[in-house]
């Protein structure tokens, strides 16, 4: 049974940074595909950033405010896949989800493509 278990989220002032960590279990993160996303009540699921197996090393990618200040990564070792955000803004205040899929990462991420999901954590932003 795969379960992606989220961590790291809570409560930060504007311009701050967090982490969050993704905990993998019945799945190997190197696998395929790893993303996180964020929702926002009433809206739709946002991917943030990608990474993927490249021969021996990783690759990302980041959509949107993404690129400049969350960075994603992962430890094979571990299992472990990670979201470092930093210059946090009020507007990033939403429940930051975990997704692996078992293949390369598609071209623009969609929620659609990922088979697995964890629970949810949650991020506020305060000004």
């Amino acid at each position: 049974q795969v379960q992606l278990v989220e961590s790291g989220g809570g409560s930060v002032q504007a311009g701050g940074t967090l982490g969050l960590s993704c905990a993998a279990s019945g799945y190997t993160v190197s696998a395929g595909c790893m993303a996180w996303f964020r929702q926002v009540p009433g809206k739709e699921r946002e991917g943030l950033a990608a990474i993927w197996p490249w021969f021996s090393v990783s690759r990302t990618y980041y959509v949107g405010s993404a690129k400049d200040r969350f960075t994603i990564s992962q430890d094979n070792a571990k299992n472990m896949v990670y979201l470092q955000m930093s210059g946090l803004k009020p507007e990033d205040t939403a429940v930051y989800y975990c997704a692996a899929a078992p293949r390369p990462c598609p071209a623009a991420l969609s929620d659609g493509f990922f088979d697995y999901w964890g629970q949810g954590t949650q991020v506020t932003v305060s000004s």
